[in-house]
């Protein structure tokens, strides 16, 4: 019997990821791309990620889009999915034990709880910045370092510096005041470490923290962020090395139970 290949998409507000799955269990080829909704940043995410697999678009059975701007791929995709569903069957199938998802992403939280690999509540944050990776993309601007070395230099510091507004513009504003005042950076980057967390708690403790808990999403390469939110929920976090891909890899499962289906 011959092999079934499936394509999952994400289409993120930041940057477009791409998985390709061989029979719905092993990962033949992944792409990231830097800009995501809106932009060309899709379809080049499609284009590598078949490159990378050294296959074409009709040796897909099935492409199955997600994410923020999963829509404008009508043409392109199978069918559309919430991204919810998707980061639930991803984490699912990285942790099978997972029962709580933190899903930082470019500009929204959520908190998913899974029971039995299948989403059964969520909360979600996507009326503000605060917390989000945009947030750390300003403070990482007005701190003049790059956002991939906010993990680094968090673990750094001696001391945590407060950082007490949850609105982006104000915390932006507290951040300046303490450059002004001499503060270290790394005590500074500390302290937004530890705001964002307090904010992501607040939103988990909504809906309950059940462990094993698992981290997805871009932030969740940023150890500073994960060490800080086990801190204040008081738990371990187990993050993986596709935790960007997180969101594709369950739009790449779901496409291969659509095509089995489709059989």
């Amino acid at each position: 019997m011959s092999a079934t290949y499936t394509l999952g998409i994400d289409v993120g507000s930041t940057a477009s990821k791409c998985i390709i799955l061989k029979d719905g269990s092993e990962i033949i080829a992944k792409s990231l791309i830097d800009v995501g909704a809106g932009t060309s940043g899709p379809q080049r995410a499609i284009d590598a990620v078949l490159e990378a697999a050294q296959m074409t678009r009709e040796q897909m059975a099935y492409i199955l889009a997600t994410g923020y701007g999963r829509n404008s791929l009508m043409e392109l995709a199978d069918k559309q999915m919430s991204e919810l569903s998707c980061h639930a069957k991803g984490a699912s199938f990285l942790f099978p034990e997972v029962h709580t998802v933190i899903d930082i992403g470019g500009q929204d939280v959520k908190v998913l709880h899974i029971e039995n690999g299948t989403m059964t509540n969520f909360q979600m944050n996507d009326k503000c910045a605060a917390g989000t990776g945009r947030f750390l993309d300003v403070m990482a601007r007005v701190l003049e370092v790059k956002v991939e070395d906010l993990g680094r230099l968090g673990a750094m510091s001696e001391k945590t510096v407060g950082i007490s507004s949850t609105c982006t513009v104000f915390a932006e504003s507290e951040v300046i005041s303490q450059l002004a005042m001499g503060t270290d950076k790394c005590d500074i980057i500390n302290g937004i470490h530890h705001s964002v967390a307090h904010r992501v708690t607040g939103l988990a403790h909504r809906i309950g923290v059940v462990p094993q808990v698992v981290m997805t999403g871009g932030v969740a390469q940023n150890a500073g962020v994960v060490n800080a939110l086990c801190e204040e929920l008081g738990t371990e976090i187990k993050t993986s090395p596709l935790t960007q891909y997180n969101g594709a890899l369950g739009a790449a499962l779901f496409a291969w139970q659509a095509a089995n289906r489709a059989r």
